[in-house]
């Protein structure tokens, strides 16, 4: 199967050193990368040291929306809108039009703030983003006829639904438990994980240890991403567990099975690909846990939802970030030093905040101290990727 983005080698030569506008909106992974790491380590470390939300999305349901939402829906369109080159031969979004859009996200979140009795401001600009985002994606898509991924607009366009449900739930207009569509977002997100790591895990995987690349049966890939895309429909329509669980547990072994058989024993030697599977198996193991709780054991649910949200969305997006930012600014693919640290930081987070979710005697501790290692993950991305992200590429290409 083709890989989702292509990452071109450096070829290394005088570089522009200057930080520039044009650079900086020259692709979406610039903006919405750096965007989506700062306004993470600012959201998880509010949360995490007792910020209590707005009035109209009090505690987790702000923190929920911000992750889930905020950082997580920047870091997905930065990918798509920079892999929709590589899908299509046509000319990226830049300019004018992409920093039009980084900024609606931004006014999305400031609004939620701005606005602190009333989400639907906010709501509504989040959900716009998607829909601008989606749009923007569709036009290159089917403009070369690209069929292979007409699904992805559509994919983007669910997930701007799912937040568009959720503040309309949270302000009382639709009957549905906001609660409920946090699952939904999750959910939705898991299903965008295994969308890119079938795309490219496996390619990487070969490219990097220059072995053969497994390949990944379409049926198989249709399982693994439609199980939990079903079930992110069920649990919004309230559907029968038994059905939940029985779409989460599939989904969780299809993919833990793929994960086998993309495996070898080298990925441990390297940071830049066991990143990746430590967040595939994450978010496998995390729908796989949702699916039981739902039918027979809900005091898993936390646990279930930060598997996704911490391990899954955390370790992947860092981890997807780190790669195809290094390969688009003209750069080795070999992880600079402090992002090493960062990843440890995302692993301890995740450790620490599946313990929280699981009421251990330290739980109110782990929920700080896993606050405190995902920001600072985030932050070590931010300090080491944001001036590369500003300025040109390393190797003077274009």
């Amino acid at each position: 199967m083709a890989t989702l983005i292509r990452i071109e080698g450096p070829q290394l030569g005088p570089a522009p050193v200057k930080a520039s506008w044009d650079a900086f909106f020259s692709m979406a992974f610039r903006p919405f990368y750096l965007l989506a790491a700062m306004q993470g380590v600012v959201a998880i470390l509010a949360w995490g040291l007792g910020y209590g939300g707005t009035q109209a999305l009090p505690s987790f349901l702000w923190h929920g929306h911000e992750m889930i939402w905020g950082y997580a829906g920047a870091v997905i369109v930065g990918f798509v809108l920079t892999a929709a080159a590589t899908w299509t031969g046509q000319a990226p979004l830049r300019g004018a039009p992409l920093a039009g859009l980084a900024a609606l996200w931004l006014a999305a979140r400031g609004a939620l703030l701005a606005w602190p009795d009333s989400n639907l401001p906010g709501g509504m600009l989040s959900a716009l983003f998607f829909t601008w985002a989606a749009l923007a994606l569709a036009v290159p898509v089917v403009r070369s006829r690209n069929v292979r991924n007409y699904g992805v607009p559509l994919l983007l366009l669910a997930f701007g639904l799912a937040d568009l449900g959720f503040n309309l739930a949270a302000a009382g207009l639709i009957d549905l438990d906001p609660r409920h569509m946090l699952h939904v977002g999750l959910l939705l997100v898991a299903t965008v994980i295994f969308f890119m790591g079938m795309r490219v895990i496996a390619f990487f995987t070969s490219r990097s240890l220059k072995v053969p690349q497994v390949a990944n049966p379409r049926s198989i890939a249709a399982l693994a991403i439609g199980a939990p895309l079903l079930m992110a429909v069920m649990v919004a329509g309230r559907g029968p567990a038994e059905w939940i669980c029985l779409l989460g547990l599939v989904g969780a072994l299809v993919n833990l099975r793929q994960l086998l058989r993309w495996w070898h024993p080298q990925v441990l030697h390297q940071p830049l690909l066991w990143v990746l599977f430590a967040g595939y198996l994450c978010a496998a193991l995390g729908v796989g846990l949702y699916g039981i709780a739902a039918l027979a054991a809900p005091a898993l649910t936390g646990a279930a939802l930060h598997s996704i949200a911490v391990g899954g969305i955390g370790l992947l997006t860092l981890g997807m970030m780190t790669r195809t930012a290094l390969g688009h600014t003209g750069r080795l693919l070999t992880l600079p030093a402090p992002l090493g640290v960062a990843f440890g930081c995302l692993v301890a987070a995740t450790i620490l905040r599946i313990a929280a979710a699981l009421t251990l005697p330290f739980a109110s501790e782990a929920l700080v101290a896993s606050a405190l290692c995902f920001a600072a993950g985030l932050c070590l991305f931010a300090w080491r990727f944001g001036p590369w992200l500003l300025r040109p590429r390393a190797d003077g290409r274009p």
